[in-house]
């Protein structure tokens, strides 16, 4: 099943789509701001096999609820991109499903109208690989085409060909298509959800394991430092989403410490709630880490603000109270002093390395072996008679290094996450008291 926007089934050494992108300046937005968001788009676009040929900004104090920038403006952009051979309009902003269709409305039927959302399931679809992924990206296609299916949607069949057929023109069918959404939609949840117990079976047996998630901005470096510290051979390209799928690899810190480290999909500025939903299950990995480490990349002037936007997905994920260490990458690729400087200011816990170049990892394997000793340790648990159905919880979530008896309690040498040693002996402390 495919949702693409950008042609690809062509041959390659074709010419790329062309597209204009739409950028809005806000009353509270910089002009900066409006650039460097296009920047992004335009990477994105080229990501996803097309061709930037022009930039469209606009201020407005808010948009317009029937095309989002205003009809004239959309007669103009129209106008534009037909000068200019676009076959494609790409907004930076999310656009309203009827948004999108009236402004699909004007641009006509030889130029094709998308959000930014649009372009980056577009982008997911390309780059899914695994079952999973390609579950999550075909669930996260059809959740954003189900509000817009209208009569103007005439590429359905070929986009709907991996769900059913057409049987005719008119609402009548639309109506068909959507109940045959609908249903798909609850079969791919359904499958999903298996999948998640699947990992949940899996992640219980490496429990007793130390975990660690990359997490970070698409195209930091977190798979080239995640090959740089365990020899890893994990895919590594030049854009924005380059996988979607969670690799998992074990790091060896000394002769006696080795932990489990997962790479995970890369979060970007403007990425919709609905899409991270779409992907919770990749981003268990990330839920049940032991230890974050928020990998930035140290070479762009948006380095604050690309941290702002991962802290932003924690939150959303309610994961920032997850111990981390932000590690700012691409050392390699500062070539002024005083942007480094400026860097240790704003990021005075950071450790700096170059990934690629295999500089200073000494220094973050150091930090991660110290987090790992504060946060993953050795203790006792006394579990009392009463709370013995405890032991089989005990056995899945901890490394049990010892076992004795005293009177009507059973004695436990465990190692561990410290959280969970502490939520266990306060559940069978909590047995003994009722």
């Amino acid at each position: 099943m495919s949702t693409t926007h950008l042609d690809r089934r062509a041959d390659p050494n074709s010419p790329r789509e062309k597209a204009i992108l739409v950028g809005v300046r806000w009353d509270d937005t910089s002009r900066q701001t409006v650039e460097e968001h296009l920047s992004e788009l335009r990477l994105l676009t080229e990501t996803a096999g097309g061709e930037v040929v022009g930039e469209v900004t606009q201020r407005r104090t808010r948009p317009d609820t029937t095309t989002f920038i205003g009809k004239g403006k959309a007669e103009s952009l129209k106008w534009q991109a037909a000068e200019l051979g676009c076959t494609l309009i790409i907004f930076d902003d999310d656009l309203t499903p009827s948004q999108q269709k009236n402004l699909q409305h004007v641009a006509g039927d030889s130029i094709k109208v998308i959000d930014r959302s649009g372009l980056i399931i577009d982008i997911f679809a390309r780059h899914a690989r695994t079952r999973e992924a390609k579950t999550q990206v075909e669930l996260a296609q059809l959740q954003y085409l189900l509000p817009r299916l209208t009569r103007q949607w005439t590429h359905l069949e070929r986009q709907m060909g991996g769900i059913g057929t057409r049987g005719g023109p008119g609402e009548a069918q639309i109506e068909v298509d959507r109940r045959l959404i609908r249903s798909r939609i609850k079969k791919l949840q359904d499958e999903l959800r298996h999948i998640a117990d699947e990992r949940a079976v899996q992640s219980r047996r490496r429990r007793n394991a130390f975990r660690i998630a990359l997490v970070g901005y698409t195209n930091a470096g977190k798979s080239t430092l995640m090959n740089a510290l365990t020899d890893a051979e994990v895919f590594v390209e030049d854009q924005l989403f380059a996988t979607l799928d969670t690799t998992t690899r074990k790091l060896t810190l000394d002769e006696n410490t080795s932990i489990l480290l997962s790479d995970t999909v890369g979060f970007i500025r403007k990425l919709p709630h609905h899409l991270i939903a779409s992907f919770r299950s990749t981003l268990a990995e990330v839920a049940e880490a032991d230890l974050l480490l928020k990998v930035i990349d140290a070479a762009t002037p948006q380095a604050m603000e690309h941290f702002t936007t991962i802290n932003q997905v924690l939150e959303y994920l309610e994961l920032n109270d997850t111990p981390s260490i932000t590690v700012l990458n691409k050392l390699d690729a500062i070539t002024d002093r005083s942007s480094l400087t400026q860097l240790q200011r704003q990021f005075p816990e950071g450790v700096i390395v170059s990934a690629i170049r295999r500089l200073r990892l000494e220094q973050l394997e150091s930090a991660i072996l110290e987090a790992y000793s504060r946060e993953f340790v050795t203790d006792q648990l006394r579990i009392p008679i009463q709370a013995v159905k405890l032991l089989d919880t005990i056995y899945q979530s901890l490394e049990v290094k010892d076992r004795s008896y005293e009177e009507d309690t059973t004695i436990l040498t465990v190692r561990g996450p410290k959280n969970i040693i502490q939520t266990l002996q306060a559940r069978a402390d909590g047995s003994q008291d009722s």
